[in-house]
C-alpha cells in the first residue's frame, strides 16, 4: 500500500518525471494581470488528475532569446481546459534575458521533507505539491501569442505518488 493512502508522512515518491511545454502558443490573455481570461491558451506541466498527486522539486524555465516572458502557474481540477472559474493562481516566474540560461522557480512553498537538490537548505525544503485530482497548468502573462521560437521551454522535474 502507499503511503499517500493514509495521508501519513514522508510521501514516497513511486515514480518519477521530467516534463517540458512548448510555450510558442501559450498566452493567459492579458499582458498585465494574473487572471485567466476566456480566450486563453495554457498547456498542462503536470496532470494528476488521475493518480494519487505529485511533487514538483524544480519549475524551470530555458531562455531561448534576450527578451523576458513571464511564466503563470496555475492549479485546476480541469485537464481539458483553463477556466477563469477553476483556476488557482500558484506562482510566477520570469525567464532569463541570456539565450540558454535556466532560471528556477525559487518561490515554491515550504514541505515537511526536503528535496534532493544541492545548494541551500532553504531550497532542499520547497517544492511544488499537486494534489491528487488537480492539474499544474503553465501559461504566458501575454495578451497574443507570439507565435515563434523565442518564447522560453518550461519544465518540471520531481515525482509521482
Amino acid at each position: 500500500m502507499a503511503s499517500t493512502s493514509t495521508n501519513k508522512q514522508p510521501l514516497l515518491i513511486d515514480r518519477v518525471f521530467h516534463n517540458t511545454v512548448e510555450s510558442a502558443t501559450l498566452v493567459s490573455g492579458s499582458a498585465t494581470s494574473l487572471d485567466i481570461t476566456g480566450t486563453n491558451s495554457s498547456a498542462i506541466l503536470l496532470d494528476c488528475s488521475l493518480n494519487d498527486g505529485g511533487i514538483c522539486e524544480d519549475i524551470f524555465t530555458i531562455a531561448r532569446s534576450v527578451t523576458p516572458f513571464t511564466v503563470l502557474l496555475y492549479l485546476s481540477p480541469a485537464s481539458d481546459y483553463l477556466r477563469s472559474s477553476e483556476a488557482f493562481f500558484v506562482g510566477k516566474m520570469d525567464s532569463a534575458q541570456v539565450i540558454g540560461t535556466t532560471v528556477s522557480l525559487s518561490t515554491m512553498p515550504y514541505i515537511l521533507a526536503p528535496q534532493p537538490q544541492t545548494g541551500s537548505t532553504d531550497i532542499q525544503f520547497r517544492a511544488m505539491y499537486v494534489p491528487k485530482g488537480k492539474a499544474l497548468w503553465v501559461t504566458l502573462q501575454l495578451a497574443a501569442a507570439v507565435g515563434n521560437t523565442s518564447t522560453p521551454i518550461i519544465g518540471a522535474q520531481g515525482g509521482l505518488y
